[in-house]
């Protein structure tokens, strides 16, 4: 293994982020919506949807736990780094974990960032963000590059596997051979996914995954989509993970399996969008559901973050192009 990756002096996780009490809530929507055409009647759905549960996603439980597993993986290997944790949208914020890294003496860092697909929204956006934060610290902030896409990861895609395995198994038996897969991802507007590698890289993975479930390919499988925003009247990716399951019920198919494979993190989308509404909809149309786990606490998943780490090359610094990914046109 090439271990130029211990020169860093810091590994740091990037997230979207996400609230953890009611307080919370208005605050992170107001940062994840700026600039942007929400409609209000959305904006209110959506708050009152984190206020249902308390206001609290578990994205950043999940980050914590992350955190430390990471840490004493690094630790097991003998590269006793830090580990720092920054969100895009909730505390910890970039600039205070960018801030903090810097009065820890960190000069040279490498972010992880949780989500390892090619969009604006889902990378280069990240960018943006780390070098919006290093931009408010100044002077002394650190250098941070960036791990580059890894979708196609074994880390990724066996733990994926297992658990979409671990939910086919929970189907009732009668209608387990039959189940159709369903692998969601977060849809972007149609006009951002023309310029990136988003959508070819989610029916890679969605490939590779159903390959090791179903090597004899007896259960049909797509790549669905959901947790949309935006004005109606701008195109997104289709179809909706929701609407896919009705048009399915109507065609005959009694039972599917739902692969948040966009997500390798738990997060609210995952909890509202499939195990709420989704589930929801394959109850009334009596259709049996599964959803399969989130793969950020696999063991497997654990390593390859510090794979990434150790095997990433000071000299090849941020291995994304100052091209990819532009923002969708307005």
């Amino acid at each position: 293994m090439n271990t130029a990756g211990v020169e860093y002096d810091a590994l740091l996780l990037v997230a979207f982020g996400g609230p953890e009490s009611i307080d919370d809530v208005a605050p992170f929507l107001a940062r994840v919506t700026a600039g942007r055409p929400i409609p209000p009647e959305r904006l209110a759905e959506v708050a009152d949807r984190y206020r249902s549960v308390g206001g609290r996603s578990p994205l950043n439980g999940r980050l914590r736990t992350l955190q430390a597993a990471v840490a004493a993986e690094l630790v097991d290997r003998g590269t006793e780094v830090p580990v720092f944790w920054g969100n895009r949208n909730a505390a910890p914020l970039l600039a205070d974990t960018v801030a903090e890294m810097r009065d820890a003496g960190v000069r040279r860092a490498l972010a992880w960032v949780a989500s390892p697909y090619s969009s604006y929204s889902t990378c280069r956006q990240y960018a943006e963000n780390i070098e919006t934060a290093r931009t408010a610290v100044g002077p002394g902030a650190p250098v941070i590059d960036r791990i580059g896409g890894h979708h196609d990861h074994p880390g990724l895609v066996q733990p994926a596997a297992d658990r979409l395995a671990e939910a086919l198994d929970l189907l009732p038996a009668d209608r387990r051979d039959r189940a159709h897969l369903l692998f969601s991802a977060h849809s972007i507007p149609s006009t951002m996914a023309a310029t990136c590698d988003y959508v070819a890289q989610l029916h890679e993975v969605a490939r590779l995954v159903a390959q090791r479930v179903d090597p004899d390919g007896r259960h049909d499988r797509e790549v669905v989509w959901q947790s949309r925003s935006g004005p109606p009247q701008v195109p997104w990716l289709e179809p909706d993970v929701g609407d896919r399951i009705d048009t399915l019920a109507a065609a005959g198919v009694d039972a599917v399996v739902v692969s948040p494979i966009g997500f390798p993190v738990e997060n609210f989308e995952i909890v509202w969008d499939l195990d709420v509404e989704a589930a929801g909809r394959a109850e009334r149309a009596g259709v049996a559901f599964q959803r399969a786990e989130a793969v950020d606490n696999d063991p497997r998943f654990i390593n390859m973050i510090v794979d990434l780490f150790l095997e990433h090359d000071p000299d090849a610094g941020d291995t994304c192009r100052t091209d990819c990914c532009p923002p969708a046109p307005h």
